[in-house]
């Protein structure tokens, strides 16, 4: 609550955010949980970055909807022929955003776009935190990829990479890779408030930031200086002029709001309850296959899960397919591994997992466990675009593991404290997920499973490193020979079912329930809710929030 208190001081916003209904012209999104940053930078998980991306920009970015790369910040970028040089050209008038504290004076430049790499790169850097508060650009691998970043002129950034890499670019349209105002950073550290960079972002997105209440709300507003055009969503109609993420952590007070009028989008409606929202004449439901993946992470590196007979046995102790019936119903795939059907990479010809209780007991039997053993079984609190109810999948694991012995003590915390336990190595076995960031394998197998993101705060939640492993990932990326890079991804596919450091639960097909008002909004398979252009028709008194 100590930042809800600092952003209303800041700001000025205690009326505003406890005020009247917004006007006509606002959307509410019924959002699923709090963003454990404001900081694109800091941020890995979608609710954050489907915060942050509605104020910022990348240099590159992803056609909405798709994978397909498409300028960004950058209006054009040149690549050497040996691949390991990268010249962009910045757009030109491009406008940060105003706040109470800070007024720009300039249009963006190239010592913005170092400002904002050097910060995640350079230890000694002012703006750079401690405690791997810049994990991702860490497990991406991106502070031993660089050689070099530098301003050529005003409008001309280069980057120098050591070596040859197939998913730097991809990697630039992602949350991290946001362009802060780097005179805003020089105006925050000489009042002595560089923690407002975080507190109170501006960035040079369709909407700037207005305020932030834990547990209630993310106010927003359109951003009048905006440097791209809308594209028109249908004749007559203005896009949105505000908007406010109402976050509603349940589902069901969720559709409760969006059917009366409080919200015009909700995120991820309860399987069961899609039937309904179909059937509702205000209503419409949108549906696209994510790339994603749910898991139960064990971590190898706590007992007796560093033992590879143990985590077999919990592959085949659990029915998976019997939790993907219950809890994710027409909307789950049973997962075989670690990377989603739709990806180019997948290996279609892995086995499905079996489910059989008498090999898991031999395994562990084998192991030492004849009487099985105690462990926690962490859950997240809110639902995931991976996992629609997270305490209905971990109930039945946790019967599952009881009929061969293992003794599961269920656990969760609220969100935040959740995912810091994750990321801090806490819990022993854990039911996570991920949706790609940029639609290459890289960002499932490396991010995920590889040995730099078992570090401590990376998001290898399992900290399982193999040697074998991660030199096939790490050699895909330095190939853009996309059959040379499947071979060595389905190489390490083939590991990651030998040694099993997760039991892979589910993909699935996301669901957005929306408002018949809501014109322009299409849903995106790397999981971004991006309301730039989006506009409401008039719909009387339940468009009046």
């Amino acid at each position: 609550m100590r930042l809800a208190r600092s952003l209303s001081a800041a700001l000025g916003l205690g009326a505003c955010l406890a005020g009247p209904p917004a006007a006509a012209r606002t959307l509410v999104f019924c959002s699923e949980g709090n963003p454990e940053s404001l900081d694109p930078a800091a941020v890995t998980t979608t609710t954050a970055m489907n915060v942050v991306w509605q104020m910022f920009n990348t240099l590159v970015e992803f056609t909405p909807g798709s994978t397909v790369i498409r300028p960004g910040l950058a209006e054009a970028w040149r690549v050497s022929e040996d691949g390991r040089t990268y010249d962009f050209t910045l757009r030109t008038g491009v406008r940060f955003h105003a706040n109470a504290r800070f007024t720009p004076s300039r249009t963006l430049e190239a010592q913005d776009v170092l400002f904002s790499v050097l910060r995640q790169w350079k230890p000694d850097h002012p703006f750079h935190k401690a405690k791997d508060g810049f994990a991702y650009f860490r497990d991406l691998g991106l502070a031993d990829l660089l050689e070099g970043v530098e301003a050529i002129d005003a409008r001309t950034v280069r980057f120098r990479l050591k070596e040859p890499d197939a998913t730097f670019l991809p990697n630039l349209a992602q949350a991290f890779a946001a362009i802060h105002s780097a005179e805003y950073a020089e105006t925050l550290a000489r009042d002595g408030v560089p923690d407002e960079l975080e507190r109170l972002p501006i960035g040079t997105g369709p909407f700037s930031f207005v305020g932030y209440r834990p547990d209630i709300t993310v106010r927003y507003k359109g951003f009048a200086g905006y440097w791209r055009a809308p594209e028109e969503s249908e004749p007559g109609l203005e896009p949105v002029d505000g908007l406010v993420f109402s976050i509603t952590p349940n589902p069901a007070v969720r559709l409760a709001k969006l059917r009366a009028g409080e919200c015009q989008v909700m995120a991820f409606p309860a399987p069961a309850d899609l039937p309904a929202i179909e059937a509702d004449p205000n209503l419409t439901l949108a549906s696209k296959a994510e790339l994603n993946v749910s898991y139960l992470a064990l971590n190898t590196r706590k007992p007796p899960f560093d033992d590879v007979r143990v985590r077999r046995a919990m592959n085949l102790a659990i029915d998976r397919r019997a939790i993907v019936e219950a809890a994710y119903g027409a909307a789950g795939i049973v997962a075989r591994g670690p990377l989603p059907p739709g990806l180019w990479a997948t290996d279609t010809g892995l086995a499905d997992i079996p489910f059989d209780r008498a090999e898991a007991l031999q395994l562990l039997t084998e192991a030492g466990h004849a009487d099985g053993f105690e462990t926690d079984l962490w859950y997240p609190p809110v639902s995931r675009p991976y996992n629609p109810d997270g305490r209905r999948v971990a109930d039945m694991i946790q019967a599952d593991l009881a009929r061969v012995g293992v003794r599961a003590r269920l656990v969760t915390e609220p969100w935040s404290a959740y995912r810091a336990a994750l990321y801090g190595g806490v819990p022993q076995a854990m039911l996570y997920g991920w949706t790609g960031d940029n639609g290459d394998p890289d960002n499932f197998l490396n991010v995920l499973l590889g040995c730099k993101a078992a570090e401590p705060g990376g998001a290898n939640l399992a900290r399982w490193c193999e040697a074998d492993y991660d030199s096939a990932i790490q050699a895909a990326r330095r190939t853009g020979d996309v059959a040379a890079r499947t071979a060595l991804y389905r190489h390490a596919q083939g590991i990651f079912r030998r040694e099993a450091p997760w039991v892979p639960l589910a993909h699935t097909v996301v669901h957005m329930a929306l408002r018949r008002s809501v014109v322009g909004f299409r849903m995106d398979p790397l999981g971004r809710h991006l309301f730039e252009g989006v506009a409401l028709r008039d719909e009387g008194a339940e468009t009046s929030r």
